[in-house]
């Protein structure tokens, strides 16, 4: 499998800055990128390949042009000595007045900007943080390239994750959502249906949100109950999409300890209603943050139940492009991700 990656993301390491701050940590280390690449270079079975650049455009189909301006540009407006590692949201916006309902307004002030595109706060900003996203973007877009040419699959090492981040938000470690992005460029590219599956263990919110309201990109996502766990406020089982994109968007939360035979179900359910849709290709957001000793799930699922989840996913018979998402359990996180292309394979 056609295997794409970059660097810059070596440039944003909000774990170790937070710590430093006194924060609680940030799972999203740089060298989770290394440490699957060290396991799909064992293997010998995979070609590697450094991203490319197509530019910005392909980015701004999925997110607003003042928030892609504010991702450029807001460590250069910050007002601080350059002695600051990293920045959080100090203020968040009140989106209505008891008092008359006046609606609140992106303002200009970089420091109030920052609440007003942040969903939470463990999306920090740091001096590289754009690089990364950017490059993080250009890897999945590069291996959707790849695949417009020909290949029948490939694996985006996408980091920053990207599940998270909406047309103008930031949020739970994402700033551009890669997965999003690659399933534009298909359907730019001249496809009619495209699919998103997201296995990670937290809701894909950002990618909900971007496709809700469209029928040419069906969203599926088998993740935790947002009644006990992160992203909270969306992910439940009624929302079905909206307008032109009621009923192609398809939540399957699960409780909080959920295993495999349980998991595995709820895949399923995804991938019957995918068949049923008939895509032209599918987009999987891959988090493997589903295994029993991740640090940010509760899930039970072990190492060897990657490859079955690949050999389903292959029975599809979809073209299919991999964008890394979660995953942090770092001493298993390379064979997982390998089991899954080995099973999706069929080796």
């Amino acid at each position: 499998m056609l295997i794409v990656h970059g660097t810059a993301h070596r440039l944003h390491d909000p774990s170790s800055a937070m710590a430093r701050a006194g924060h609680p940590p940030n799972f999203d280390l740089p060298d989770r990128v290394d440490v699957v690449l060290d396991a799909l270079r064992a293997s010998g079975a995979h070609q590697l390949r450094p991203a490319g650049d197509v530019g910005l455009a392909p980015i701004a189909r999925v997110h607003r042009s003042d928030y892609l301006n504010f991702l450029q540009t807001a460590w250069e407006r910050w007002p601080n000595d350059r002695n600051v590692e990293l920045v959080l949201p100090q203020f968040w916006p009140v989106l209505g007045s008891p008092a008359g309902g006046m609606p609140a307004r992106c303002p200009d002030s970089v420091v109030a900007q920052l609440g007003w595109f942040a969903g939470d706060a463990i999306a920090p900003l740091l001096a590289g943080t754009w690089s990364a996203a950017y490059e993080s973007a250009q890897v999945a877009l590069s291996a959707q390239r790849a695949m417009a040419d020909g290949a029948r699959s490939a694996l985006a090492l996408c980091r920053p994750p990207g599940h998270h981040a909406g047309t103008e938000r930031l949020a739970g470690y994402c700033y551009l959502n890669n997965a999003a992005i690659a399933a534009q460029a298909f359907i730019d590219s001249g496809m009619r249906r495209v699919a998103v599956l997201d296995v990670d263990y937290h809701h894909g919110n950002g990618t909900q949100e971007i496709f809700y309201e469209r029928d040419d990109v069906l969203v599926c996502s088998v993740h935790a109950d947002p009644a006990e766990d992160y992203p909270y406020f969306v992910g439940r089982a009624d929302e079905i999409g909206a307008g032109a994109g009621e009923g192609f968007n398809l939540n399957c939360p699960l409780p909080t300890g959920s295993d495999w035979a349980t998991w595995r179900d709820a895949l399923e359910t995804c991938c019957q209603r995918i068949d049923t849709y008939a895509p032209q290709a599918l987009v999987v957001s891959l988090g493997v943050d589903t295994h029993r000793d991740d640090p940010s799930g509760s899930f039970k699922l072990d190492s060897s139940h990657y490859a079955p989840l690949g050999r389903r996913l292959a029975e599809l018979g979809l073209p299919t492009l991999f964008v890394l998402e979660g995953g942090y359990a770092i001493e298993v996180l390379g064979v997982n991700v390998a089991n899954v292309l080995t099973g999706f394979e069929g080796e």
